[in-house]
Parts: structure tokens; C-alpha cells; sequence
């Protein structure tokens, strides 16, 4: 298929309107002009019959001057819809179309209907006019997600989808109900979902389909998800620096028997009071609801299977660390108050708060403490997400953070989320397109030739 900017057009027309006045003189020669160009110039009759007046007149000169500065004004001067190259296709008896009137071709050949869906497949490409008018030519990303009916209202929100678009990503719906195999093809595959049926599927295809890039593995995913090995690759890490010294808090895991509990605590040493979290962390509401245990007697009221960590004062704010890839975006977000001595000697009780880290209030514009705002040195928390992707094996997550109270240098990572919420996330759409395009970047080259 033959492309022609458009000063190369004009350039056709001016030699095709010598060829027509070097013909015999009773040639209808402005006649054949006027069935060349009229698909181009109007779809207005009235503007066809005075062009073909002009025609009629091909003795005077000044009539084949009128029907030449016509021409070369509607496809020099004309609106911006006449200005495209020509599209030329060889061996066809068609006539020449603007590519603006070439429509959409389904798989077999046939032109799709409108509102008919049009269906891009890998390595597939569509054309783009650039600012200089001229075509380019930009690989389509196909995303498949699994994603939850919830997850996917809140992360494939308007914004996004409409700047994917724009950047050459499409987002496609994978169905459970079909084999994943006979999907697609897909770029990248971008998924949040458990169970261990899924997980076999995802496993198998990321073998048949080593091409595509699945976030992320089932295997590293589970691994965070059970709270007794959550924080192990923190605490491996021993990360202490110039920077700031990162560590977790002491904690206790216990799967069963909560009249137990109490004596498990004394002897492991941990220090009242203690935060209660459920053992597995899946991602639904259960899961992210926390308890604050004041007393030994109300650690008995506690429902196994739970993982206890030691409360550190923290000023009531925790960071919220994103990782996208190698982007990093932290926000503050209000967290559970501050417990004084006198708290603990006067009430034992057990408070339950649900979702406190998901909570949307942010603490980003709050009046607080300028030590207790200070977010944390940013060479410390890319030094930390570098080693963390590196030993989970991921790339979207995020990390719940907090600093000590009274010990500027002195941080805990509490808890470590698969594919958050990024639609809190300032800017998360830009961010996240370009990771998706980073992932795949021999798909924005422009053809040879």
C-alpha cells in the first residue's frame, strides 16, 4: 500500500491537469478533470454543476486557470479533512479514498458495521497522524485483567482507561468462563485474584506464554498474603544506613486456642498492648480489620488464626509507600492513635478498627508536627523497594510505614500489600501507563519504510 503526503499530491494533480491541457483540443479534457477530482472537493451538488460549468469552457485560457487554482486550493487550502494523503492500492480498480474514508476490516476481509466491535490483535497497529501531518504507525499494549468486580471499579476509573487509550493501551476483560489459552492474545496479563484453581491456570499459561508478561507471579503473590512470611524479607535485609534504620516490630503468630494466647505472649516477651490482624491477607474487608489489645484478658477474646505485633507509638500518621515498578509515590494517612501509660494501667479492654491503613481521609494537608509529618528520605525508601522487588519478585505493591515517636531515624514497615489501591494514589494514571508501556517497549516502533 502506497502512502503520498500531501504536498506529493498536489504535485500529481498539477502534472495530470498539463497532461489534460496537451491533449487535442476536442477532448473533454476539463470534463475528465472535473470526474477526477469532484470525489475529493464537495459533496454539494450545486458546487459540482459550477464546477462543471467552468469545464465546459475549455477554450478560454481563463477558465483552465480558474479550474487549476480550484483544485490546488482544496487540497492546499481546503479544510484539514482534504489535506491527507492518498491511500493507492495496487491492483484494484478502486478508486483512490482519503484515509480518513477507509473503514475499519474485520479478520476475514469484510468491512465492520457501525457499532460493531473492532478487535486488535498482538503485534497488531493502527495508524496515527502525528503533528506533522504525516502517518506513524503505534503498536497496540492489549492488558488482560482479572480483577475483582470491586478492584476493577476502583482502578480502571474513566481517567485511566481514556489515557491508556490515548498511549496505545487496551484494557480487554478476561472471562473466567472460557480457557485463558483461547484469549487474547494478550501483551500483559494484570490480575488480582485467589484461589488455588486460579493460580494453577496462571501458573500454566505463564508457561505456554512466555511472551507475556503476567503481574505478577501466583507464587510470590501467596507468599505476602500469609502474614507469618510477610515481613520475613524486611527483617532479612537489615537495612540500616545514614539514611535511617529500617526494621518491623516484634510480633507472634498464633493459629489456634485463643485461651492460650496470654501465656504465649509472656513467654515470647512481647509488650502490651498488641495489634491483632488476621493470619491471611487476601484482600478483602476481613482481612484488613485490626484490634488493639490493652490487657492479658483481652487477648483471650481474640479469634485465631492472627499474627500479634507490638504497638509503636507513631503520632497517629503512616506512609503509604506505592510501587509501581521502579516508581515511587508516598502519600500520609491518618493511623491509629498514640496509647499512654495511663491507657494501658486503667482499661483493658479490645478495640476494633476496620481498614485503618485502606482509610481514604488523607493526612497530606492535616496541621501536624512537623517531625511527625516528615516523610521518609527518599534514597532510604528507593533503597528499600529496590531490595523488597527483588526479593518478593514484584512490581506492584505497596508498604505501610510509620516512624517511631520521638526517634526521627527510626522506621517500621508494619504490612505489605499486593496491588493496592492505586486509584488513591496522586497521578496514578500517568504513572501507571508508562510502567505498562515500559514492560513492552519494542511495541512503539515505527514500521520500515
Amino acid at each position: 500500500m502506497l502512502r503520498f503526503p500531501p504536498h506529493f499530491s498536489a504535485l500529481y494533480w498539477v502534472l495530470l491537469y498539463c497532461v489534460l491541457l496537451s491533449s487535442p483540443p476536442e477532448n473533454p479534457r476539463f470534463l475528465c478533470l472535473y470526474f477526477f477530482t469532484s470525489p475529493w472537493v464537495s459533496s454539494s451538488l450545486a458546487f459540482r454543476f459550477l464546477f462543471y460549468g467552468f469545464s465546459t469552457s475549455y477554450r478560454d485560457f481563463h477558465s483552465d486557470f480558474l479550474v487549476l487554482s480550484l483544485s490546488l486550493f482544496f487540497f492546499l487550502g481546503a479544510p484539514g479533512k482534504f489535506r491527507h494523503h492518498l491511500e493507492i492500492f495496487p491492483g484494484k480498480s478502486a478508486p483512490m479514498r482519503l484515509i480518513e474514508e477507509l473503514p475499519f476490516s474485520n479478520r476475514n476481509g469484510g468491512e465492520v458495521e457501525e457499532g460493531e466491535g473492532v478487535t486488535l490483535g498482538q503485534n497488531e497497529c493502527c495508524p496515527v497522524v502525528n503533528g506533522g501531518g504525516f502517518p506513524s504507525q503505534k503498536r497496540v499494549v492489549v492488558v488482560g485483567y482479572a480483577l475483582t468486580s470491586k478492584k476493577t471499579k476502583s482502578f480502571l476509573q474513566p481517567k485511566l482507561e481514556g489515557l491508556a487509550r490515548n498511549k496505545g493501551i487496551l484494557f480487554v476483560a478476561i472471562d473466567h468462563n472460557r480457557p485463558l489459552s483461547d484469549q487474547g492474545p494478550f501483551d500483559i496479563v494484570l490480575q488480582k485474584l485467589s484461589g488455588k484453581e486460579w493460580r494453577q491456570i496462571l501458573e500454566d499459561y505463564r508457561l505456554s506464554h512466555p511472551e507475556v508478561t503476567v503481574l505478577d507471579p501466583p507464587d510470590a503473590i501467596q507468599h505476602i498474603r500469609n502474614r507469618q512470611y510477610m515481613l520475613q524479607a524486611v527483617d532479612d535485609l537489615n537495612l540500616s544506613e545514614s539514611y535511617g534504620r529500617v526494621c518491623i516490630p516484634r510480633q507472634l503468630v498464633v493459629k489456634k486456642d485463643a485461651s492460650s494466647i496470654p501465656e504465649l505472649v509472656n513467654r515470647a516477651g512481647l509488650i502490651l498492648p498488641l495489634v491483632a490482624k488476621p493470619l491471611v491477607a487476601d484482600g478483602s474487608a476481613k482481612s484488613h480489620e485490626l484490634s488493639l489489645a490493652y490487657g492479658p484478658y483481652s487477648l483471650q477474646k481474640l479469634e485465631p488464626p492472627l499474627v500479634l505485633q507490638e504497638f509503636v507509638n507513631h503520632g497517629g500518621v503512616l506512609f503509604k509507600v506505592y510501587i509501581v515498578g521502579d516508581a515511587i509515590k508516598v502519600v500520609r494517612r491518618f493511623s491509629l492513635p498514640d496509647v499512654c501509660k495511663r491507657q494501658l494501667s486503667n482499661d483493658d479492654g479490645i478495640y476494633y478498627f476496620p481498614r485503618v491503613s485502606c482509610a481514604t481521609a488523607s493526612a497530606d494537608d492535616a496541621d501536624l508536627d512537623p517531625i511527625v509529618a516528615e516523610l521518609p528520605p527518599r534514597p532510604l525508601l528507593e533503597r528499600l523497594a529496590e531490595e523488597l522487588r527483588r526479593r518478593l519478585g514484584l512490581r506492584l505493591f505497596n508498604l505501610d510505614i510509620i516512624r517511631e515517636l520521638g526517634k526521627r531515624d527510626v522506621y517500621y514497615v508494619i504490612d505489605i500489600n499486593y496491588f493496592p489501591g492505586y486509584g488513591k494514589m496522586p497521578e496514578y494514571e500517568h504513572i501507571f501507563t508508562d510502567f505498562l508501556l515500559s514492560l513492552a517497549p519494542g511495541k512503539y516502533k515505527k514500521n520500515p519504510g
